[in-house]
């Protein structure tokens, strides 16, 4: 038996998720005998992934496909490569239409845009459940995942022979990683993960990729950030997020919005936080203006510390707020940005 785990790259740099992913992978496997764990890289000239991959503390297999159809990661190809890859290793029954005798018990990814767009595509052609964003492991069956904007965890139990899991990342801690390249010497050939490459498929047609922006900026990515400070409605207007941009400088955080404040146009929807935003997890998060939505404290719920800021003493940003300080914001961060410039 083994467990797949789908990489997230982006053909040069295996993102951190991954890691997070591979540690729920290892307590997945902790609870099922002599089981290894696979890593499935999909994409298009990505050796430089396959190199990094090397580094991968507890690696069984690398599997890679490799191939132009693969240059941008499109559902419509990844899950039939996924399910091939269950079939070839299974027995359909073509009565039921299930796979026995599989050698995957788990097919896992991390809950992002991309995972979150293939795997339920992965589990209707397999037709089991697919179980989302969990953030712990009871056993090799059961997990724990957030319900009702994070109010509540419900424990889930699959009966399915096949679980297909999405991941929230910031819940788990990355796995042990040593940084390597493509010319790296320091790991010996005998001691290098077996890499198994997989053959083209042909494209299903069905997609295709018409651009991406990326945004630029001088400061930590929002969901790796270990300190993150984020503006609410409370900031009144675009421009004064530019005491947010400050004091970030100094704290080399990233920036982040609640959705009223990106409804009200102060900030591109990329910085939203929330249920419908982006999910952090940072070692300091500290809100600003922000009243509490629970969309919003579903998105943070996994931060370390909490620091709210709001001139509301009733706002129920405090009920889940670490330190809470009641305050006008507007004299409160020229001041803190003023006393860590002193101490930069």
């Amino acid at each position: 038996m083994a467990i797949l785990i789908v990489a997230e790259h982006d053909n040069h740099t295996l993102q951190a998720a991954t890691l997070s992913v591979l540690t729920a992978a290892s307590e997945i496997a902790t609870h099922i005998s002599d089981t290894e764990l696979h890593l499935l890289i999909i994409g298009d000239e990505c050796q430089p992934v396959v190199a990094m991959a090397q580094g991968i503390t507890g690696l069984s297999k690398i599997l890679v496909a490799d191939h132009q159809i693969h240059q941008y990661p499109l559902a419509e190809n990844i899950a039939p490569l996924i399910v091939s890859l269950v079939q070839e290793q299974g027995h359909c029954n073509d009565e039921h239409q299930e796979f026995d005798k599989t050698q995957y018990s788990h097919i896992i990814t991390s809950a992002g845009t991309t995972g979150k767009d293939y795997q339920p595509r992965v589990a209707a052609l397999l037709d089991v459940a697919q179980i989302s964003d969990i953030i712990s492991v009871e056993s090799a069956d059961t997990f724990n995942r957030p319900i009702y904007a994070g109010k509540a965890i419900a424990t889930v139990q699959s009966s399915d022979a096949i679980k297909v899991l999405t991941v929230r990342s910031s819940a788990f801690t990355a796995a042990s990683f040593t940084a390597g390249s493509l010319t790296t010497e320091l790991l010996a050939i005998e001691s290098q993960v077996p890499v198994v490459a997989l053959a083209a498929q042909a494209d299903s047609g069905k997609s295709a990729f018409i651009k991406a922006e990326l945004t630029q900026s001088s400061r930590p990515e929002l969901t790796t950030a270990k300190v993150v400070i984020s503006g609410g409605r409370g900031m009144k207007n675009a421009d004064n997020f530019e005491l947010l941009y400050t004091l970030a400088e100094q704290l080399n955080a990233a920036v982040g919005a609640s959705r009223a404040a990106v409804d009200a146009g102060f900030v591109a929807n990329d910085l939203q936080i929330g249920q419908t935003g982006k999910i952090v997890a940072p070692d300091l998060y500290i809100a600003v203006g922000i009243s509490g939505a629970i969309q919003h404290v579903a998105g943070i719920t996994g931060s370390k510390v909490i620091v709210a800021i709001n001139n509301d003493p009733d706002a129920p940003i405090f009920d889940v707020a670490d330190y809470c300080l009641v305050a006008d914001l507007f004299e409160v961060l020229p001041e803190l940005t003023a006393v860590l410039k002193a101490k930069n």
